[in-house]
């Protein structure tokens, strides 16, 4: 089968285009001819070994040398100990453990899937897994969102950002996103009721203060972003640089207990009651997505680059 693989971290030049032996699925696993792959910051992560703690999936070299966990596809083939899934079923899920994706088959875990339900396409439920969960969950944060509440919501161009706007919103909250000048459109199509220009303006600096900060881009101390906190707020840190995920987890809690406010990182974790809810308003309607580029295997590195220069709006698609 052909593979986008890598033995190295690097840039997206490390990754090619190989010819390699389609694999076995073991006992809980199932195989799946892939038919769609979502892409998340967590793919140029890992490709890149940095922030460090991706490294937990190789110290000194990739662990893993096929990137993509957002998968949808249909089930070829399912290990002896899978009981809730045939050959021909429809599925989707996060692999973010295995990875696999940028692949014509992957073995993927039994219970990270979930059947594809009637009307959405491969494409729809494979831009669905990481990305919500992570704007559901940081979303929640400080005991859910509650009509009327100020949102901020940093990096919000992207994936978890498409569909954190649009969860806020259905909960009745006024929200604030913030990206480059070229999202800025694009945010507002969300229904963003203001956005702003991070090459332009601080949102720490500005004088306004937030109920609920989502930071899925986090470069700030945790001072800086507690003057951008109402009392009683809560900032949550859902990706970003090094140097401050080790300022929040370190001296979050401590700032906010002296400021009355809850200043923490968000630990994500793969939820099907969240997916089933995110499945459902897509299904009526209430979010909608927006696939920004579909890329060929044999361009996933430029599919790799395109995501981790910051450029996507929305979310991009490998489909082998």
């Amino acid at each position: 089968m052909k593979a986008v693989v890598y033995d190295r971290y690097g840039t997206p030049d490390v990754l090619s285009v190989k010819e390699i032996e389609r694999p076995t699925p073991g006992e809980t696993e199932v195989l799946l001819r892939v038919k769609s792959v979502s892409l998340n910051l967590s793919d140029w992560e890992c490709l890149r070994g940095s922030p460090f703690y991706v490294r937990l999936f190789g110290l000194i070299k990739p662990r893993m040398h096929i990137l993509g966990s957002d998968i949808a596809g249909t089930v070829e083939a399912v290990g002896s100990g899978v009981r809730e899934l045939i050959v021909g079923d429809h599925v989707f899920g996060d692999a973010l453990g295995t990875f696999g994706g940028f692949a014509e088959y992957a073995c993927v875990p039994a219970d990270k899937l979930m059947k594809k339900p009637e009307g959405l396409t491969f494409d729809d439920v494979a831009a669905v897994p990481q990305a919500s969960t992570i704007a559901m969950q940081g979303l929640r944060a400080g005991g859910g969102l509650r009509s009327g509440q100020r949102v901020l919501i940093n990096g919000a161009g992207g994936g978890s950002g498409m569909f954190a706007i649009q969860i806020a919103k259905m909960r009745g909250a006024e929200v604030t996103a913030v990206d480059h000048e070229e999202k800025l459109d694009h945010m507002r199509s969300l229904g963003a009721d203001d956005v702003l220009d991070y090459r332009r303006t601080d949102f720490t600096g500005t004088g306004e203060r937030y109920d609920l900060i989502l930071d899925l881009v986090g470069t700030r101390s945790a001072s800086a972003v507690r003057r951008a906190l109402a009392k009683g707020g809560t900032y949550t840190m859902a990706g970003g640089s090094m140097s401050a995920l080790l300022q929040i987890l370190l001296l979050g809690p401590v700032v906010g207990v002296f400021s009355d406010a809850r200043i923490r990182v968000l630990a994500a974790e793969s939820n099907f009651a969240n997916l089933e809810a995110v499945l459902g308003w897509l299904q009526s309607g209430d979010i909608k997505l927006t696939i920004d580029r579909r890329f060929p295997l044999e361009q996933a590195a430029d599919a790799v680059r395109y995501v981790g220069e910051g450029r996507s709006r929305g979310k991009v698609l490998v489909v082998p």
